[in-house]
């Protein structure tokens, strides 16, 4: 077993008060409906328990569930950080931060920063393969997402603008 990883950041300003974004990506249930990689999420406390639908390539699916605590900081910013329960290992974790400026009352920068790690039996030679298919899985579920949260916000999806920011080497 090999762990790989990839980092996506990525900001879009939408126009809906931070408030009404900091209510949909607080409530496991709409995050995890809005978010097309995951299946469900489900909170107990500060851990959440995400399910995903599956990362496939390479001759193989991954369909992972993971622990993360989530830090909610004063409606500005959620950290994750990678926490199994104790004596049980999971093959797949997120590191990151979502973090959420107000542009004005009725706009909202949203930035996303997300390490995915994950777990899979294939050699370390397979690594930049890997590493780029979970990177353009990352890529294409944020697009999503954020076509998702202008419709949930009744707004024109195809208005949703991602700047993709190239993460530090």
């Amino acid at each position: 077993m090999t762990w790989f990883s990839a980092r996506n950041i990525s900001t879009s300003t939408v126009p809906v008060p931070a408030g009404d974004i900091w209510t949909v990506i607080t409530d496991p249930d709409m995050l995890a409906s809005l978010t097309p990689l995951v299946r469900s999420i489900e909170a107990s406390g500060a851990n959440w328990r995400w399910t995903l639908n599956g990362i496939e390539g390479l001759g193989l699916k991954v369909e992972a569930v993971f622990t993360e605590r989530m830090e909610f900081l004063d409606e500005r910013q959620i950290r994750f950080s990678h926490v199994p329960p104790v004596g049980e290992r999971e093959r797949a974790g997120v590191a990151g931060v979502y973090d959420l400026a107000p542009v004005n009352p009725q706009a909202t920068e949203l930035r996303v920063d997300l390490t995915l790690s994950v777990d899979l039996p294939l050699p370390r030679l397979s690594r930049f393969t890997v590493e780029a298919i979970v990177a353009s899985t990352m890529r294409v579920t944020g697009q999503m997402f954020a076509t998702n949260l202008y419709e949930h916000f009744g707004l024109d999806p195809a208005a949703a603008s991602i700047t993709e920011i190239a993460p530090p080497r």
